[in-house]
């Protein structure tokens, strides 16, 4: 078995995409079951949504509509 030492040095004379990589999948590792619980949690909210839209009882905005307000908002146009 590697010590952590090494692999720690071998990892970090990989090439910077192949670290992102390795970064990113133990940090995923470390909270696998609060990412289970946000998942859940999204689920949930896009059923009340898409429920809401069903129902009748979601205010919607006209895409155009929602454009323009963002173009005069953020870009002044």
């Amino acid at each position: 078995m590697i010590d952590s030492t090494t692999l720690l040095e071998q990892a970090l004379s990989l090439p910077e995409n192949e670290r992102a990589k390795i970064a990113a999948r133990l940090l995923e590792s470390l909270d696998e079951n609060a990412q289970r619980d946000i998942d859940a949690e999204w689920v949930a909210e896009i059923e009340r949504r898409c429920a809401a839209v069903d129902a009748g009882t979601l205010a919607t905005s006209d895409w155009q509509d929602v454009r323009a307000r963002i173009e005069r908002e953020i870009f002044g146009r």
